[in-house]
């Protein structure tokens, strides 16, 4: 029998090579690498939004209407009510990476307990959980989470919420079919015979089992819930003005693409840009988790 001490330093030592191997095979991956690079420029602008800028995003001066980018002393030009474009653009990243991240927590927090729940427990406690996120999936994202930004009203946290609950029914069946797989496992077993409870047998032994699947959606959720929050600020039911907000951006400048289509394209870009690394990032997460992968 394998003393308990050597069984403990085999365990670290197979577990710091896969963790090296994850590494190797997630920094092989250059498209994984310039999504990394855009996450963190898009997070480094976000925190240190005041630092980049020095003009107050909401300021207005009719007199400096739809100038273009460069003219006076507006690197990114202004908008249709004079109020500077980069620092919107600047300070509309704030917005969306605490959206993204904050969203994916609250859909991830629920989602993840629910499915936990389903696939651990089964029968009749799975069918109703199930039953409920069928239900909605039965409305498109946007839709749902239109349905309860207008139930929810308008506002940051509000957004938040609404995207955050529309995530809720993809957390739930990732979980519960990584749940569905890794309880039939012999340690699980091992662990229940020696009296595990039920819930240091799900949140210490099972959850850390399915921690891959997790993440790469999370990343992926982020770059999602950006989408959403753009879309809902486009729809008015977002971030109102004159806070900025990408989305919010886009749907002021729809009017004058014709004579200030800078207000638009930056707006876009930088939706494109953010959504394109998080997406890339993801990517790279998931074919280095993936233990078919060789390097």
């Amino acid at each position: 029998m394998v003393p308990p001490n050597e069984l403990t330093l085999t365990n670290i030592k197979r577990k710091k090579r896969q963790e090296n191997l994850f590494l190797k095979r997630l920094v092989t991956n250059k498209l994984a690498v310039v999504g990394l690079i855009i996450v963190f420029l898009f997070s480094l602008i976000a925190l240190f939004a005041p630092l980049i800028v020095h003009i107050d995003p909401t300021k207005m001066n009719v007199n400096d209407a739809l100038l273009g980018p460069g003219e006076g002393g507006h690197l990114l030009g202004t908008d249709n009510y004079g109020r500077d474009l980069f620092s919107r653009i600047v300070y509309g990243a704030r917005v969306s990476l605490f959206v993204g991240v904050g969203s994916v927590v609250v859909g991830g927090a629920i989602g993840i307990v629910l499915g936990l729940i389903s696939g651990f427990y089964g029968g009749i406690v799975d069918s109703i959980i199930m039953r409920i996120m069928d239900g909605m999936y039965a409305f498109p994202f946007i839709l749902l989470a239109i349905v309860l930004m207008t139930v929810l009203g308008t506002g940051l946290e509000n957004v938040i919420l609404a995207i955050g609950l529309a995530n809720v029914p993809t957390f739930s069946r990732i979980v519960r079919g990584q749940v569905l797989a890794v309880k039939q496992e012999e340690f699980i077993e091992v662990t229940r015979s020696l009296g595990a409870r039920d819930f240091n047998l799900l949140f210490k032994h099972i959850l850390p089992n399915c921690s891959g699947p997790i993440i790469v959606y999370g990343t992926m959720g982020i770059a999602g819930a950006i989408i959403s929050e753009a879309a809902l600020s486009f729809l008015g039911l977002g971030i109102q003005p004159p806070d900025p907000s990408w989305g919010n951006i886009l749907q002021e400048g729809r009017d004058y693409l014709q004579v200030s289509p800078h207000i638009c394209l930056f707006s876009g870009l930088a939706i494109f840009l953010s959504v394109l690394g998080f997406n890339l990032f993801g990517d790279g997460l998931r074919d280095a988790l993936d233990p078919k992968t060789r390097v």
